[in-house]
């Protein structure tokens, strides 16, 4: 925990994160509630199967919070650097703390695991946070050591994606039947790398969705971030640099839909067509919470979500050690029963809501941040 000063920061990056953070803290199950009381109608049915991931192949809604994550964390990263540049800090100690920042997270994704059972045996090595980690770390580094270059910067966004398409496309997992789709559990090779590799560690038996070699289009992810970062930061807010983002968003989901014809925007694979996909959506939301917040100066509505996004890591890893939902029901089960039964789950949503949120409230008060 560290208390620092909240201001000089880019509002609109702590308020889409806060805004994206909103949906596994309890966002996704009010909307859920709501579409329960609505039974026939098609929009919030709509809205319900968007707050639940895919079997596999495809897109949803809840398939983009964690990459929109990745996505915001690389945005940040090129202000970061130039902070520390400023600074006077050395290149040795800018990657020690790159370094360490990927290795906490990875750290910080055990314990959210379970680490703290010591039931190693079985402990899940991968995690959201580890692959948020590993991926930022890597796109960091490269990031760094290519200096004000950016050829480097953007050529290796093609390469990785491409690379891992072939590999993962045309290269079938040994052992199984060369007829078996590629793109399959069964024949992708790096489900083949989770299952073999991490066995009892992994996430299902047949694979991680945040496994091994999917890791490497997960870079991708992160420097698409870092470039949106660097070109942002060059300029002060504007409409056009707002348009800007908006219409690089559309270009890239347009991409990501092409390659879907041939190569599945998959989330457990992370698939290149994945990638280009949710950097699209990435980019149309920050377009807008940039042209709102930092271009129109429109900042109170996005006091709620800003209070999440500040303490992101915090808000994510409370639940696993703050029983949030018996809290809601000592402070508002009272409450909930003045409403009809059928709305329960609504109010009790919002209840679950209203805590998780005074709770990190409280911390922002205090300017108590979660860092890493």
């Amino acid at each position: 925990m560290s208390k620092k000063s909240i201001n000089n920061r880019l509002e609109s990056l702590d308020a889409l994160r806060g805004f994206d953070m909103f949906f596994i803290t309890g966002g996704a199950t009010l909307l859920c509630a709501i579409a329960a009381l609505f039974p026939d109608s098609n929009v919030w049915q709509a809205i319900d199967e968007n707050m639940h991931h895919v079997p596999w192949d495809g897109l949803l809604h809840h398939d983009t919070i964690f990459p929109l994550f990745l996505f915001i964390a690389g945005i940040s990263f090129p202000f970061s650097l130039e902070k520390q540049i400023e600074h006077g800090k050395s290149k040795a100690s800018i990657y020690w703390k790159i370094v360490r920042r990927g290795l906490l997270l990875v750290l910080f994704g055990m314990i959210y695991n379970g680490m703290l059972k010591f039931e190693f045996d079985t402990l899940r090595w991968c995690s959201v946070l580890g692959r948020i980690g590993l991926a930022w770390m890597f796109a960091a580094l490269f990031f760094t050591a290519t200096g004000k270059k950016l050829w480097p910067k953007i050529a290796v966004v093609p390469v990785i994606l491409i690379g891992y398409w072939l590999v993962s496309a045309f290269v079938h997992a040994p052992g199984v039947d060369p007829s078996i789709d590629p793109l399959t559990r069964e024949g992708n090779i790096a489900c083949y790398i989770d299952r073999t590799l991490l066995g009892a560690h992994c996430y299902k038996p047949d694979y991680d969705p945040e496994g091994l070699l999917s890791t490497i289009p997960a870079i991708g992810t992160a420097m698409l971030g870092m470039l949106t970062g660097l070109f942002v930061k060059r300029s002060k807010p504007t409409c056009k640099m707002a348009l800007a983002l908006l219409v690089a968003g559309i270009v890239f989901a347009l991409l990501g839909a092409a390659w879907n014809t041939i190569y599945p925007i998959n989330k457990a694979l992370w698939s290149s067509s994945f990638v280009l996909a949710v950097a699209g959506y990435s980019l149309v939301m920050f377009a807008l919470f940039y042209y709102l917040i930092e271009v129109c100066g429109w900042r109170k509505w996005a006091f709620y979500f800003k209070v999440i996004g500040m303490n992101s890591i915090l808000i994510y890893m409370a639940p696993k050690f703050i029983d949030f939902d018996k809290l809601n029901h000592s402070v508002f089960e009272g409450v909930f029963g003045l409403f009809p039964e059928q709305y329960y789950g609504v109010v009790e949503s919002i209840g679950y809501l209203a805590v998780i949120w005074l709770f990190v409230y409280f911390m922002y008060r205090q300017r108590i941040f979660l860092k890493v």
